[in-house]
């Protein structure tokens, strides 16, 4: 199972919650086999509380090309906590031309989602052809926004929202838009909803999310892996 997130506009959280989403999916009694996160965007390290980015990562297996050998996703793999393997951006640059990165993106996703492991891509702003090209082939990709009018204005132009089956709401008290508001604008339902809190940034700040979860983060989290039938939500928000 591969699940893609992303946002229109930096600063959304994507991060957070999809590191979120692993902790909790890895409490749930059915996922037994363990969960990846692929961190496309650079941030999932700290979020885990990993002190320095690993030098080799997932943008140096999508430099090789499409035809990259699924093995050698294996060799990047660090473990970051019980259950949960990381598959870091690392520090390959993008040498691909469009049309070769999206190839890549695209045998990276499929790849992904083979087996019996369920994966959580981090994809960032997915502006580049390689992470864009994953969230198109996901099989649940997922949109991580504000109740904001510039991230909804953004997020109805971007590509990737045509492949996108739900929202993620981060609510903020005094915004004018609802719920219901970002779902018409969207098309699509607003599958969880993350109160911005001071307990989750104390959590991301101190760099302790992977062992003090915050309920509050930990219960839209299990919300979004049952809503899109990744979870059976076993002990998931517990």
């Amino acid at each position: 199972m591969l699940l893609a997130l992303w946002s229109p506009k930096g600063g959304s959280g994507t991060s957070v919650f999809t590191a979120a989403c692993a902790l909790a999916l890895a409490r749930d009694a059915g996922s037994a086999s363990g969960v990846r996160v692929a961190d496309l965007d650079g941030d999932q390290p700290a979020m885990f509380g990993i002190g320095a980015d690993p030098e080799l990562g997932l943008r140096d297996w999508l430099r090789a090309g499409p035809e990259a050998p699924t093995e050698a996703l294996d060799r990047l793999l660090v473990e970051v906590a019980p259950g949960i393997g990381l598959l870091p951006r690392g520090g390959g640059s993008r040498a691909l031309e469009p049309a070769a990165a999206a190839e890549a993106g695209a045998a990276l996703a499929v790849a992904l989602g083979d087996g019996p492991v369920t994966t959580l891509v981090d994809c960032g702003s997915a502006a580049e052809p390689a992470t864009r090209a994953v969230v198109e082939v996901a099989e649940v990709s997922v949109v991580v926004l504000r109740a904001c009018y510039l991230a909804l204005r953004r997020a109805v132009h971007a590509p990737a929202l045509a492949r996108t089956a739900g929202a993620v709401l981060v609510e903020e008290q005094g915004r004018s838009l609802s719920a219901r508001d970002v779902s018409d604008v969207l098309d699509m339902p607003v599958l969880a909803r993350v109160p911005v809190k001071a307990a989750i940034a104390r959590a991301v700040d101190a760099g302790v999310l992977a062992a003090r979860l915050p309920e509050l983060l930990a219960r839209p989290a299990a919300d979004l892996l049952q809503r899109t039938g990744i979870s059976a939500g076993r002990g998931a928000a517990a």
